[in-house]
């Protein structure tokens, strides 16, 4: 013990000998680099060698490169003084390489935007080739090749124009919104077991729902009667119908398609088990089972005709559809209240109908 505590006393006298001859700037440098291969030392625990990555190497390289060799030598490296000096030569020799490394020449790149408005068009209307789109550009004043548009389709992925304008039916249904109804039958029991029936349309456009009438036998007659009262409802809206939903039921006469067609609305007959082809109309009889039918008892037929007015009121009204982006059949969304203080003070009433079995909110007055 005495004998190593006498080693280390000598060799650290040495050791300051040494320390006296040098400057405090090479002191600091050499206090660094001992303090970085610490930190490597300790960030390697565990391993059998150490290993510098290539920040470590610049960072060694930049303290170590002022230095004279003879000082190099007489540090506590974990690496020869000729590695570090390899290090800096590789280092200089990659910031040379960057610096004489030839220009980008050529056109400018396109800018971003214009790249997102290309895949706009062509997302949107289908039937547009990089021609067609070029054009559009144009005339928006915005100057761009025809072949940096080929450029940016082919690039996106995106198909020629005869790949792209093979339309779905859901695309169909979507184009000719505006110009389609649908209409069907549903069934009901009353408490006494009395089976009532339903006659309800809906519209593709707005979603915007009529239940015609209601009935425990629908006769020729009362089916007649129900579609000359939708057509002049129709009529008073100004809602222009070119085409009417329905399926292969027998309860519908010959004299419904006639009044249908003095009115200039054809028909459009779905297919035997294929519901999709009135997928809205079997949507709002599904929502109407879930909402108000399976909920509460039917006593008699005027009892079923209030709850379903009311049920009307509340779809066309308040509540809002998936479909038309979470809007009102006979409401547009409110514009979003950004205000801090009123968001603050928010207060909100509700509105029941039907006795409380469906909620509306409301902003309280």
């Amino acid at each position: 013990m005495l004998l190593r505590l006498a080693y280390l006393g000598v060799t650290n006298a040495l050791a300051l000998l040494r320390l006296l001859p040098m400057s405090d700037r090479d002191k600091d440098a050499e206090i660094l680099v001992l303090r970085h291969q610490i930190m490597v030392l300790e960030r390697q625990l565990g391993g059998d060698r150490v290993r510098f990555n290539p920040a470590d190497r610049a960072w060694l390289a930049a303290l170590l490169h002022p230095l004279p060799r003879t000082v190099l030598n007489q540090l506590r490296l974990l690496v020869c003084p000729d590695t570090v000096l390899r290090w800096h030569r590789d280092l200089i020799a990659r910031r040379h390489a960057v610096s004489s490394r030839p220009r980008r020449t050529g056109r400018p790149r396109t800018l971003r935007s214009i790249r997102t408005l290309v895949l706009r068009l062509a997302s949107e209307n289908t039937g547009w080739g990089y021609r067609r789109i070029h054009g559009e550009l144009l005339t928006l004043g915005l100057k761009v090749a025809a072949s940096t548009v080929w450029e940016i389709l082919k690039d996106a992925g995106v198909d020629p124009a005869p790949d792209r304008t093979s339309s779905t039916g859901a695309t169909f249904l979507r184009s000719q919104a505006q110009a389609l109804i649908a209409a069907d039958f549903f069934e009901t029991m009353t408490l006494t077991g009395a089976r009532l029936y339903v006659l309800a349309v809906i519209e593709h456009a707005n979603r915007r729902v009529r239940v015609l009438g209601i009935t425990p036998h629908p006769t020729a007659a009362w089916v007649a009667q129900a579609a000359r009262n939708l057509v002049m409802d129709l009529e008073d809206t100004g809602y222009q119908v070119k085409y009417l939903i329905r399926d292969r039921d027998g309860k519908y006469p010959a004299l419904f398609d006639t009044i249908l067609s003095d009115a200039g609305i054809g028909e459009v007959l779905s297919g035997v088990r294929m519901p999709r082809m009135k997928s809205i109309m079997e949507r709002w009889i599904q929502s109407c089972r879930h909402e108000l039918l399976d909920r509460t008892l039917i006593f008699n037929q005027a009892h079923l005709l209030y709850a379903l007015r009311e049920y009307e009121r509340h779809h066309n009204e308040h509540r809002p559809h998936r479909g038309i982006a979470n809007a009102r059949p006979r409401a547009p969304l409110p514009e979003p209240t950004t205000d801090p203080e009123a968001l603050a003070l928010l207060r909100i009433h509700r509105h029941d109908r039907l006795g409380g079995l469906i909620h509306e909110y409301e902003h309280a007055a």
